[in-house]
């Protein structure tokens, strides 16, 4: 591993070069930001070779693009492409943007945005149920979130005109851009020819692992990866979830000490799993505790729930917290459409293969149960925040409850902080960490005409609660 042998002063420079790409997966010259791909190729060797030891991931660097092809082990609805405004793709977008890609694939130097909405409503006839339509106001926006998805990551650049004219008025407005070949190229590189395959489970497959048996040695080193990967792609990891020698090895100091070692990040260990803690708060994509209203809720309602939980008088109903990503397999498998599958050359998931004749041991470990909170007192209690400090949210927010009580639970799943079920709120022993908020609300002072916006609100503030989670001893 590279990362021990680089020099103190320097590692700190290593650490964050690897933060970088594991972060971003894609880095180009102004994506994330202008110094992110300068950084990764004055570390490319070691990174190319410490990522792959480590995750099995293969990283590309060239002059304009730095790749990171990761192994996926599990499918993460999470982490969405989101708009410009934040707001998460839809299933229309998500199509946009594939077939943009295609389009672009296909063009020149540069293109204006109208001639690439004609050819991606041309791609669109050849997709049941799908259509862009110039004349909507809807699709046009729709199509326009997917470019500039592009063009944040370099794959276009604005040369001339405005896009948002042409979002309002296609016959007054235009914009053209520049296309980045290598960008386009880079951004989409499924590891197995889609056409070939029947379920998406096929592209959970882990090349690296190979499916032929080996020796111990190589089963453990694979199990190793699957960890490590876990630790760097999940806010939490929960022993609960990992098979008995994944479990060992998060466990052991030696694993989890490289993943610190190359990122820089500390480990935080209790009984039930391990996180990692970014005190960079430029490796996850959501920073928490954080500022906003949102951020502040959700760390209000985890006092509420935390209070709940612990309420002996009033003990809540467990429950065992659900296999990841099966339900979401199935739905993405319901909508492949046949008709473009290559039959000859469809390629059998080892997942599903393995599902099949797999049995359960005949000495299954002890599986924890976590609290069930029932959404109508979480609705309720989002109401009550709402009356004691409402006046102090986002003007958006005070007036819209329901959809406050929905960007807070989608929050704190995306944490791993609770799991949504159909009839209630699973809480997982993470949330414990923030259950000693204190709320601070800021006056202004009688002598004060005005106000800053700094001086006024409530404000949670949290530190880590060194005793037991629920669900688990710590």
């Amino acid at each position: 591993m590279h990362a021990r042998g680089i020099d103190p002063l320097a590692l700190d420079s290593y650490q964050r070069a690897a933060r970088v790409i594991l972060a971003n997966h894609l880095v180009t010259r102004g994506f994330p930001d202008r110094i992110a791909l300068p950084l990764i190729r004055r570390w490319a060797t070691e990174l190319r070779e410490d990522l792959a030891e480590l995750f099995g991931y293969r990283l590309e660097v060239t002059e304009t693009t730095a790749r990171l092809f990761p192994v996926l082990d599990r499918l993460d609805a999470d982490r969405p492409a989101r708009t410009p405004a934040d707001r998460v793709f839809d299933r229309r977008r998500y199509a946009y943007l594939a077939l943009a890609l295609a389009a672009l694939g296909r063009a020149g130097d540069q293109i204006t945005l109208s001639e690439l909405a004609d050819q991606v409503a041309s791609y669109t006839t050849r997709v049941e149920g799908l259509e862009l339509s110039t004349d909507r106001a809807a699709d046009r926006d729709a199509f326009v979130d997917a470019i500039a998805w592009l063009a944040a990551r370099g794959a276009v650049a604005l040369a001339d005109g405005d896009a948002g004219g042409w979002a309002a008025d296609p016959e007054a407005g235009e914009a053209l851009y520049d296309i980045d070949r290598s960008v386009v190229f880079a951004i989409f590189r499924p590891p197995r020819v889609l056409q070939h395959l029947h379920s998406v489970r096929g592209l959970l497959a882990d090349e690296s692992d190979g499916a032929a048996p080996g020796s111990a040695r190589r089963t453990r080193t694979a199990a190793a990866s699957r960890v490590r990967r876990a630790l760097v792609e999940l806010p939490v990891v929960y022993a609960e979830q990992l098979p008995d020698d994944e479990r060992a090895l998060l466990g052991s100091e030696k694993v989890v000490a490289e993943v610190e070692l190359l990122t820089g990040l500390r480990a935080e260990r209790r009984a039930e799993g391990v996180a990692l803690i970014d005190v960079s708060g430029r490796f996850s994509d959501m920073r928490f505790p954080g500022t906003g209203t949102l951020a502040q809720v959700a760390l209000l309602l985890i006092g509420e729930i935390a209070d709940r939980v612990l309420d002996i008088d009033h003990p809540l109903p467990r429950r065992r917290l659900p296999e990841p990503g099966a339900a979401l397999a199935d739905r993405l498998d319901a909508a492949i459409p046949e008709s473009t599958v290559f039959a000859p050359m469809v390629i059998d998931s080892e997942y599903e293969a393995a599902e099949e004749v797999s049995e359960p041991p005949a000495d299954e470990p002890e599986v924890p149960e976590h609290p069930v909170v029932e959404f109508d007192w979480i609705r309720e209690t989002v109401q009550a925040l709402t009356h004691r400090y409402g006046s102090t949210f986002a003007a958006q927010w005070q007036a819209d409850v329901p959809g406050l009580t929905r960007e807070v639970l989608t929050m704190l799943e995306r944490l791993r902080l609770v799991r949504t079920l159909d009839d209630g709120l699973l809480v997982l022993p993470a949330l414990a960490r923030y259950r000693g908020a204190v709320v601070t609300v800021r006056t202004r002072a009688e002598s004060e005409l005005f106000a800053s916006a700094t001086k006024l609100g409530a404000h949670a503030q949290t530190e880590p609660a060194p005793a037991t989670p629920p669900g688990g001893d710590s």
